[in-house]
């Protein structure tokens, strides 16, 4: 039997000989502060402050003396209790406070807040020499205090605390510690004071980063400081931004008014004018006449051809240069059988395809060649409105030279494409003020004629031509129409051009005129809110209250007039356009508590509705009521709320997916719009994977809706892996003429402008979201809610409210004379700086261009060189540059 042998023991750690001095020193100072004899206790504390105050150790351990006391803290207490009072005991307090941060008191300690409580009657001088981890426990049990006792400025004994931690913070690199506290105990108010030349830009910027997350009345303070303070170290540029932010036309006549520097001001009419902002100027100023040209987009046209012709994409391309339909892998005879199946929806195809892909160029091979008029022709009915009005998107922009090609199609006999005329009209003075007002002469002649036609063509055209100017004599024009005509399209149409020119106006006349008619509508046919029609008089309404968050109880209220389920339709369009691009939690999560509701149609349960007057032959197909339409447009709006919060469109893109498998046939057709939604101009793989397979879905409307959508994330990119998709999906549908034409539609998206232009709505670097082009993009996507019964039937041309998202993107880099100026800037992945330490990159992946260069949707962009200054927040858009009177 062998020997079992005994492993002997380790040998206990013993601590270090210097370890075991410290407890030594550390047991003789505590027993002369616990004794009797009074002279020593004051030089104990003192010597117990110091080894406390210069103990060092690793990040990760607690310091030792703090450990080796904690026997001792129970204590230290009743001595403290005990002692009479003097600074001795003020001190002794100091003591108690710091052991009670580390482990010493345990919970029970940390229950009872015990830090805040000895440091409250300590002597509270000098708490910085503690460190930053006891400021952080007293920020924990000052927060903690506030709440339980309601505490306000009254207290004399925590504000002097607070504006020593805020004070101590500031000084020492943690401004944003500073920040949390006074927003967690609701005392901003307090932080101006500390802000210095040195401090306010990282301050300023995290504090507009947590605006977004907050209540309304707590984000009107927060973006309220951050203005003045960056008004007061001026910082004109941001502080504009802010203004444009929270849509004080107050705030922005302001800046204008205080800043004195003219390169300055040029940056911010530009700004303005991106976000079409209209700015009270003053006419004495020797600046007035360029600062209105700027904030009038008349500039946009020439710029824009400037920087065509410098990347050498001046040359029209025509549909079949877009197709590229020898590529597709499919043998002639069908490619033939499925180009000509169905010649005049491809020939329409062909007009949106041609106008988007030579937006604003001014130059195609379709329209304004001589072969004009015979490619009209080759189209049908409302083909030809719509092919005509292409011509408006050719020359988008160009007022002064769009108008005489156009001009000569106001005199032909055909009612279809006088009637597109008139909306190209409306579409080249898109985006631009002119003094002239042509689009209003032009147009307004057509608004109460008889010919239901034309007014089609000039009502739209008049609200896109004027979209967000919110001007009253626009408006007196377009109300009558919601009065006079008895045609739900012609209604439908009025609604939307006088949504969009008082976008977000939120007086009661216009949405009270459209809500009566919606009202009188009902009235006479309760059969009429079955109508697509009457949902687009529902998004005239709310497109009045765009951006207005909780304003919006008057219309709601009236709303409630109409029977379930447009009632729940017309109520969550109402808080789409109301919470656009707010990013508002709860908004979200009340769309999405609606979206989760089962859905049951009532059949026998429901009560018979009351004859209509001309019988059931009135019905017409699709008369039944869809009653998940709520559910539907609350998808779209879920993405509508969140767009441009970064975490909040993450989320959402996961809930899609499963909406997408187990919601209701109409929640299905509007999932591929918001994902679509959340990613415009912007073609992420994981994004465009989803819409990919959407796009081969066994129903035909949630196909073409996410065709579309495919189109819309790649709008104006170029994306070859996109393209190459999308030449497969047309032989996929080859025998499919409504998927074949959203095809053709999303690859004229793809390549818009050949490249150049976005349909983002969010610009100067995702600060800002432009409400005319959010608006444009709502319009297409409630319209595709019901594809067949609008986009893909005689309407096609609301195809063209994407014309007011339409913006080049473009670094444009001007003079101080405002000429273009090459300089070298360095492009990449922008990245999120927002309360990290030190001065980090705020670009990744970097490549160096020299300007004018294209910008994607998540790029960013900053000067190579010191040759010049700039005086936007971010290189974006159109930047003016000053010569650095330093550069070497």
């Amino acid at each position: 039997m062998a020997a079992t042998t005994v492993q002997p023991k380790p040998p206990a750690t013993e601590e270090p000989e210097e370890d075991k001095e410290l407890q030594n020193e550390l047991k003789l100072l505590v027993d002369k502060i616990t004794g009797t004899d009074p002279k020593l206790i004051l030089p104990a504390l003192e010597m117990l402050k110091y080894l406390i105050r210069t103990s060092t150790t690793s990040m990760t351990s607690v310091p030792k003396p703090l450990k080796y006391l904690t026997p001792y803290y129970e204590l230290l207490k009743d001595t403290h209790k005990k002692m009479p009072s003097g600074n001795t005991k003020h001190i002794l307090a100091d003591v108690i406070s710091v052991l009670a941060m580390g482990t010493a008191g345990g919970e029970e300690a940390r229950k009872q807040r015990e830090c805040l409580k000895y440091c409250l009657i300590g002597t509270m001088k000098n708490i910085g020499d503690w460190g930053h981890e006891y400021i952080r426990q007293l920020e924990n049990e000052i927060v903690q205090q506030w709440v339980i006792s309601n505490c306000g400025t009254s207290d004399k004994m925590l504000m002097p605390l607070i504006n020593d931690i805020i004070k101590f913070n500031c000084e020492h690199h943690a401004e944003i510690q500073a920040c949390d506290l006074l927003m967690e105990i609701d005392q901003l108010s307090l932080l101006p004071t500390y802000i210095g030349s040195n401090t306010y830009q990282r301050m300023c910027y995290y504090l507009i980063s947590c605006a977004r997350y907050v209540d309304d009345m707590e984000r009107d303070k927060i973006m309220t400081l951050t203005y003045e303070q960056y008004l007061k170290f001026d910082e004109y540029s941001r502080a504009l931004i802010i203004a444009l932010q929270m849509n004080n036309a107050q705030f922005v006549n302001q800046v204008f008014s205080k800043c004195t520097d003219r390169i300055i001001l040029c940056q911010l009419a530009f700004i303005c004018a991106r976000q079409l902002f209209s700015v009270e100027l003053d006419t004495e100023t020797e600046d007035y006449e360029d600062l209105n040209n700027i904030l009038s987009n008349s500039l946009l046209s020439s710029f824009f051809h400037t920087l065509c012709r410098e990347l050498d994409v001046m040359e029209p391309k025509m549909p079949e240069d877009v197709y590229k339909t020898w590529l597709e892998p499919v043998p002639p005879r069908l490619q033939i059988l499925g180009e000509n199946m169905d010649s005049a929806r491809q020939n329409l195809a062909s007009s949106f395809v041609n106008g988007f892909v030579n937006a604003a160029f001014g130059i195609d091979k379709l329209l304004t060649e001589d072969t004009g008029n015979k490619w009209i022709y080759r189209n049908k009915d409302h083909g030809m409105l719509s092919a005509t009005a292409a011509l408006g998107l050719v020359h988008l922009w160009d007022v002064d030279g769009g108008l005489t090609p156009i001009d000569k199609y106001l005199y032909t006999t055909e009612d279809y494409i006088k009637s597109g005329a008139l909306l190209a009209l409306g579409i080249v003075n898109c985006r631009v003020r002119n003094e002239c007002d042509p689009a209003l002469a032009l147009l307004g002649d057509y608004i109460l004629c008889p010919n239901e036609l034309l007014q089609i063509g000039s009502v739209l055209g008049l609200g896109i031509a004027y979209a967000g100017s919110q001007r009253d004599e626009i408006l007196s024009l377009l109300l009558p129409v919601l009065t006079s005509s008895k045609s739900l399209e012609i209604l439908a149409n009025a609604s939307i051009a006088c949504g969009l020119v008082s976008l977000g106006k939120s007086d009661s006349e216009v949405p009270s005129a459209i809500l009566n008619a919606m009202i009188e509508l009902h009235t006479q046919d309760p059969e009429n809110l079955k109508s697509v029609f009457m949902k687009l008089m529902a998004l005239g309404v709310a497109l009045c209250y765009f951006g207005a968050r909780d304003d919006i109880d008057v219309s709601s209220n009236t709303m409630e007039v109409f029977p379930e389920p447009f009632k729940s339709f017309a109520q969550t369009t109402l808080l789409m356009c109301s919470y656009a691009g707010t990013g508002d939690v709860l908004i979200i999560q009340e769309l999405l508590a609606m979206i989760g509701e089962k859905v049951e149609s009532p059949n026998e349960e429901q009560p018979a509705p009351p004859p209509a007057p001309k019988g059931p032959k009135k019905a017409k197909k699709g008369s039944e009521w869809d009653y998940a339409m709520g559910q539907a447009v609350a998808t779209l709006a879920v993405a509508s709320v969140s767009f441009g919060e970064d975490i909040g469109m993450d989320m959402v893109q996961r809930i899609f997916g499963n909406l997408g498998r187990y919601g209701e046939p109409s929640v299905r057709k509007a999932v591929p719009l918001a994902i679509a939604l959340s990613s415009v101009s912007n073609p992420q793989l994981p994004v465009l994977d989803v819409l990919t397979k959407y796009s081969h879905d066994i129903d035909d409307e949630v196909a073409c809706n996410a065709i579309f959508g495919l189109g819309l994330i790649g709008a104006g990119t170029n994306n070859a892996r996109l393209a190459a998709g999308l030449r497969q999906l047309a032989v996929f549908h080859a025998k499919s003429p409504s998927p074949l034409f959203m095809v053709r539609v999303a690859q004229g998206l793809v390549h818009l402008g050949k490249g150049t232009l976005t349909l983002n709505p969010m610009h100067t670097d995702r600060m800002l979201l432009d409400p005319v082009g959010m608006a444009g993009l709502l319009i297409t996507a409630v319209s595709l809610l019901e594809p067949h019964s609008l986009i893909l039937a005689k309407c096609h041309y609301l195809l063209y409210s994407l014309t007011v998202a339409i913006q080049p993107r473009w670094l444009l880099t001007l003079d101080e004379k405002l000429e273009i100026v090459p300089t070298t800037v360095r492009v990449g992945q922008a990245v999120d700086v927002v309360g990290k330490a030190g001065t980090p990159k705020t670009i990744a992946g970097i490549h160096t261009h020299s300007t004018p260069v294209l910008l994607a949707a998540a790029e960013r962009a900053e000067l190579a060189t010191d040759q010049y200054e700039h005086f936007a927040p971010t290189l974006d858009g159109i930047c003016v540059l000053k010569k650095n009177p330093e550069a070497t």
